[in-house]
């Protein structure tokens, strides 16, 4: 019989607060408690909230990043990206895009224009993942990922699994990454359960965007926006949910550097810090 990992608290969303005119978002983590599940620096929750027709896209104008990657996962609504490096499209339900932002990217994300222009209503995770040093300063890259290429493992009567990145019962995501790290998108009917294995020495979580569900026996997510930091030890994990849920489920071997980070910025040191401001002043990171 497999160990089941031990749930180590549950926490609600840090702060709720707009990102531009486009994303009324809550911080999942980090929040107090829970502050380190490296290799995960943040998620924010956008939403769900319902969107007028409009005749401007809302959203965030072109701002930089350096360091680290962002994973979009669209749930409902879509987004316009376009980025220096000169990649652009549209996220709509069930799409991810998974950025490697490394040396600097800069970017724009908004509303997309059948959205904008017919209203909605719009549910999105943003995930920072960050990069080991060696590879902080790699090339930027970009990965679309339509939702037709993201497989589905089935965790039992009304529940399964989207595998976006890592591996789940020998099924793998298509996300390619730096260190090895497991994001399942997980949807449970109301009375459904599912078991799912993850790796022993990651660190993992368990992410209730919305719903009930009840981890391993032992402590019960309700509502919106909370998360389950998990034991280290141990390799499995079951979901029971008591109402239709919406679950994120997080692993990976931690990054075990120094971070020093601030605002658009997650490198090792302060100097690095320094140097992506002035990089960015100077116009190395490009424009949309």
């Amino acid at each position: 019989m497999s160990e089941r990992k031990k749930v180590l608290g549950v926490y609600g969303a840090a702060s709720s607060h707009w990102v531009g005119d486009g994303f009324p978002v809550r911080t999942v983590f980090p929040t107090s408690g829970m502050e380190e599940l490296s290799p995960f620096l943040m998620l924010d929750y956008a939403g769900p909230a319902h969107f007028g027709p409009s005749n401007r896209p809302r959203g965030v104008d072109e701002h930089p990043h350096r360091g680290f990657e962002t994973v979009t996962i669209s749930y409902q609504g879509s987004v316009d990206h376009r980025d220096s490096g000169g990649n652009s499209g549209t996220i709509n339900p069930g799409d991810v895009q998974w950025m490697t932002a490394a040396s600097g990217v800069v970017h724009e994300e908004k509303h997309g224009k059948e959205f904008t222009a017919k209203g909605g209503d719009f549910e999105m995770v943003q995930l920072w993942v960050n990069l080991p040093a060696a590879h902080k300063m790699s090339k930027p890259r970009y990965q679309a990922l339509a939702s037709a290429s993201i497989p589905r493992v089935e965790l039992g009567t009304g529940a399964y699994a989207r595998i976006i990145a890592g591996e789940l019962n020998g099924v793998k995501g298509p996300a390619k990454t730096f260190t090895p790290v497991n994001v399942f998108d997980v949807r449970l009917g109301a009375n459904a359960r599912g078991e799912l294995s993850l790796p022993a020495g990651q660190n993992s979580a368990i992410v209730l965007l919305r719903g009930e569900v009840v981890v391993n026996g032992a402590a019960t997510l309700k509502g919106t926006a909370q998360a389950a930091p998990l034991s280290t030890s141990g390799e499995t994990v079951l979901l029971e949910a008591k109402a239709e849920s919406l679950v994120l489920v997080l692993g990976g071997e931690p990054i075990n550097e120094p971070v020093a980070s601030y605002g658009p910025f997650v490198m090792n040191t302060q100097a690095e810090l320094r140097q992506a401001f002035e990089d960015y002043r100077a116009g190395k990171m490009g424009r949309v």
